[in-house]
């Protein structure tokens, strides 16, 4: 029996029961850090493909804004490749540690240079409690429209990196 408790159920259930269905209809793959020494689960993430969409923006001319920003050349798409975290958890006997920005710093470094498809950014639905985590790994809002609520829509551009720059410091 797998052992893992990062003090979040949902997160706990999912590795524990929804990771192997996720992975076999392809919705999403997880992937474990385990301890060497004893096989125990330290931490685990999930990713899937997603978009920056039309409408992940409360109006037209908030993601005119937006795109703008980040493609002010670019010919106009109604959505943007990215790159999902879907779950992110450290088991409590190993938190602060840095493992969940070890992990994330991987994350970003895997497709920052070796996407095997076209992916400009990483986004995350965050928990408020780990709205400061992800800040800190340099995610920002994607709006203002769910400030405040129990998850936040976050992105990191994988542009923002300096060229020729394989990691980030944390």
């Amino acid at each position: 029996m797998v052992q893992f408790d990062c003090g979040d159920e949902d997160l706990n259930d999912f590795l524990l029961s929804d990771a192997p269905l996720y992975r076999r209809v392809r919705l999403a793959t997880t992937y474990v850090l385990e301890d060497g020494a004893n096989g125990r689960i330290m931490a685990y993430f999930s990713l899937a493909h997603d978009r920056v969409s039309l409408t992940d923006f409360p109006s037209h001319s908030a993601y005119n804004r937006f795109r703008k920003r980040f493609f002010a050349q670019g010919k106009m798409f109604k959505s943007y490749p990215a790159l999902k975290i879907c779950r992110l958890a450290t088991d409590c006997r190993f938190r602060g540690k840095g493992i969940g920005a070890m992990l994330v710093n991987m994350i970003i470094a895997s497709y920052r240079n070796d996407s095997k498809a076209g992916c400009r950014f990483i986004t995350v639905d965050a928990y408020a409690n780990a709205l400061d985590f992800y800040y800190k790994q340099g995610f920002a809002p994607l709006s203002k429209e769910d400030e405040g609520a129990d998850t936040r829509m976050l992105f990191f551009d994988l542009e923002s990196l300096p060229s020729g720059r394989n990691e980030r410091s944390g």
